[in-house]
Parts: structure tokens; C-alpha cells; sequence
């Protein structure tokens, strides 16, 4: 599995988004600027992951004076999986498709046969995606998973 900066940028700026709200009862905002020279990610770059987070009903924003971003849930009902998602990446470990030289560099026929580790590769796949939906960006930010 290749997960670029886009995915891991948007988790950590997530994860960095909720220690600076804490637990406030009264919702505020941050600006994203703030994020980005916390953890060193251009400006550009996360107006472009933070797009596609609100896009995706993760964060929300509000302009003007103390305007900024806030998670649109709460922590503990964003999942570490539903951020990546967001961001339209991949938690993908087959390169496999029909017609195609496939990973494990045979043919594939017009019925779609998989290559003979296309199931191993899925299944691996699907563990990695349930092991990071049962994380929430609270368990993270708390270090409080396996």
C-alpha cells in the first residue's frame, strides 16, 4: 500500500485540529495557518485536503474574525479511514484490472480472472481498512489504540 502525503498530511492535521479545540463545549475555529507551521505542511497543500475534508462533512469552516476550521462531529465519531477516504486515497493493495498486465505480472483473460494473489493482497486490504475504521481521531489523539 503506497499512502502519500495527502493522506497521512490529513490525519495529522485532523488529529493536530482537535488537540487545539479540545474539549471546549463552545465550538471554535483554527486557522489553518496555525496548523501548518505547527507540523510543517504548506498552506496550499492543506487548503486543498481541507476542501476535500468538508466536502466530506469532516470539518466545516467560518469566515471572518475567529474564522477558521472545526470538526463538523464529534472526535470520537471520525474514524482515521473516513479521513483518508476523504482526501481520495486508496487503501488499495491489488493492482489487478481486467485486461491489463497485473502485479503479479501475468495476463489476465477477458473473464477477469485475478492473479493468484489477488486474494491475498484483498484480504490484507480489508484489515488494513478495518484496522484504521476502528480508530477514531480521539483514540489518537489520546495514543489510545493498537
Amino acid at each position: 500500500m503506497i499512502l502519500t502525503t495527502k493522506g497521512r498530511y490529513a490525519v495529522t492535521a485532523v488529529i493536530d485540529l482537535c488537540e487545539i479545540l479540545g474539549s471546549n463545549a463552545a465550538p471554535r475555529a483554527v486557522r489553518l495557518e496555525s496548523i501548518a507551521e505547527r507540523q510543517g505542511i504548506s498552506l496550499a497543500y492543506l487548503e486543498q485536503i481541507f476542501s476535500n475534508l468538508k466536502k466530506s462533512d469532516i470539518v466545516d469552516s467560518k469566515k471572518g474574525p475567529g474564522g477558521g476550521y472545526f470538526l463538523k462531529k464529534e472526535a470520537k465519531d471520525i474514524t482515521i479511514s473516513e479521513i483518508i477516504v476523504a482526501t481520495g486515497e486508496n487503501i488499495k493493495m491489488t493492482s489487478c484490472s481486467i485486461g491489463e498486465k497485473s502485479a503479479c505480472g501475468s495476463i489476465k483473460d477477458e473473464l477477469g480472472s485475478k492473479c493468484k494473489t489477488h486474494k491475498l493482497w484483498k484480504g490484507l486490504e480489508n484489515n488494513i481498512h478495518d484496522y484504521l475504521g476502528s480508530i477514531s481521531i480521539l483514540d489518537a489523539v489520546n495514543n489510545d489504540y493498537v
